[in-house]
């Protein structure tokens, strides 16, 4: 009798350690246990979704089983959308009260909720399928395209170039069916589910004027506030997020998505998004259209140009820029054909205290607690990143000699805090001393 794919998850999560979890993955590969796996790649995969906030967990005994097959269609049906509300809610309760207990509880449902609940994830499964030579049987990994450093690229500042603001939100991957169905996910492929509004809008207007494939549509999401936007992104109730706005940047046709590869020039591509957006922007309310502008960075002018942009950006309390090669192609892996330059602030402040670290920095330096006021702003910080292990270990020495030293620090931005009228920094990171004794500055 095989062994059903509850007992393996049982197993699995009754075993803590990550070669035992493993070790149990292997023995299912090898037993070639098909529904096990086809069932763990539509709980793992990030994209497969089935529109469902809630799933019951089976409290009854009785049930005569619910064969694989049952579920198939029914998580079809979910997944296409061709059951929702009232609807998928009967089918759903229908499906578990034909399923044992321990065949809803422990398997259909955890499918259903996309948490297998047993301490593993798609990186250890693809990890012992690609160890067995059989990487087909894995789950498909969520990747879109990422930007380097151009610090660390300054050779590749040259030639035409596409310039975009960098804008200070949320990263969204909005997935896209020609029948309307909506999804969107951040860059690591978590769901959102807390912009309705803009899935809404974007739905509609598919639904009257379809594409012609199945799309993605690569954006960034902004409201009034990034820390309003950063507490709405994942909140599970009193949301407000009808301010946010998608604004986006990309398009990719899904079947290239999926293979993490599509030969169309960046151009191309951000013309296609600026002409989907233009072409029905009345119906789009919260969806708009990054602008961008082709410079040339072999001639002065556009060097010229280049400075006048980044500059504008840091005027505008944007993030940075964006600097794209207009001929690259999509490739969904940090590539230097999409090159971020961010400008930084630098703030000096007052040391108040010294923190001891925990983990690798326990007997040194953890951080600093930072005080003063920068630009008519008092900030409250800790710095705790940008030391060397060498400093750490003196600065921690010297702990009692460091209070009332100023201190400069980069940071990204100054933030507001939510529960006073103090101001922090984004991103705070050691950069000096500003002079050699209590309260001076160099």
């Amino acid at each position: 009798m095989r062994t059903q794919p509850q007992e393996i998850i049982a197993q699995i999560e009754q075993n803590s350690g990550r070669l035992e979890k493993e070790r149990i993955l292997t023995e299912a590969l090898n037993a070639e246990l098909t529904e096990f796996f086809d069932g763990l790649r539509l709980g793992l995969d990030s994209t497969h979704t089935f529109g469902v906030k809630k799933v019951p967990t089976k409290t009854q005994e009785a049930g005569q089983g619910l064969p694989w097959s049952a579920f198939l269609t029914l998580q079809a049906q979910l997944a296409s959308r061709e059951l929702t509300g009232h609807a998928a809610r009967d089918a759903i309760k229908l499906a578990m009260d034909v399923a044992t207990k321990e065949q809803w509880n422990g398997w259909y449902r955890r499918i259903l909720i996309k948490d297998m609940r047993a301490g593993f994830g798609e990186s250890t499964v693809n990890r012992v399928c690609k160890a067995a030579k059989k990487p087909e049987w894995g789950v498909p990994v969520f990747e879109c395209q990422l930007a380097h450093d151009s610090a660390k690229h300054e050779k590749k500042l040259i030639g035409k170039k596409l310039i975009e603001t960098k804008l200070d939100g949320v990263r969204v991957l909005t997935i896209v069916r020609t029948n309307g169905q909506v999804d969107m996910f951040s860059r690591n492929g978590k769901e959102f589910n807390n912009f309705q509004h803009i899935a809404d809008q974007i739905s509609a207007v598919v639904k009257e004027a379809p594409p012609p494939y199945d799309l993605v549509l690569d954006g960034e999401i902004m409201s009034d506030s990034f820390q309003d936007l950063m507490t709405q992104v994942h909140r599970k109730s009193n949301i407000k997020a009808n301010d946010a706005v998608l604004h986006l940047f990309d398009i990719i046709p899904y079947a290239d998505f999926l293979k993490k590869f599509w030969d169309k020039p960046q151009k191309i591509r951000s013309q296609m998004v600026q002409t989907w957006v233009n072409t029905h922007k009345e119906k789009l309310a919260n969806v708009d259209c990054l602008g961008y502008e082709e410079v040339d960075l072999d001639t002065v002018q556009g060097q010229l140009r280049y400075i006048e942009i980044n500059k504008a950006a840091i005027a505008g309390n944007y993030e940075g820029i964006m600097v794209k090669d207009p001929d690259a192609p999509y490739k969904s892996k940090r590539s230097t054909a999409w090159l971020k330059l961010k400008p930084f602030i630098e703030v000096s402040l007052t040391v108040v205290a010294v923190e001891e670290g925990t983990g690798r920095n326990e007997g040194r330096l953890g951080a600093l607690l930072c005080k003063g006021t920068d630009d008519e702003k008092f900030i409250i910080v800790h710095v705790g990143s940008g030391f060397t292990d060498d400093q750490r270990e003196e600065f921690w020495n010297d702990r009692d000699d460091l209070i009332g030293m100023i201190i400069e620090i980069r940071a990204d931005a100054i933030t507001q805090n939510r529960d006073d009228e103090h101001y922090s920094l984004r991103f705070p990171r050691f950069k000096s001393f500003r002079g050699f004794k209590t309260g001076e500055k160099l």
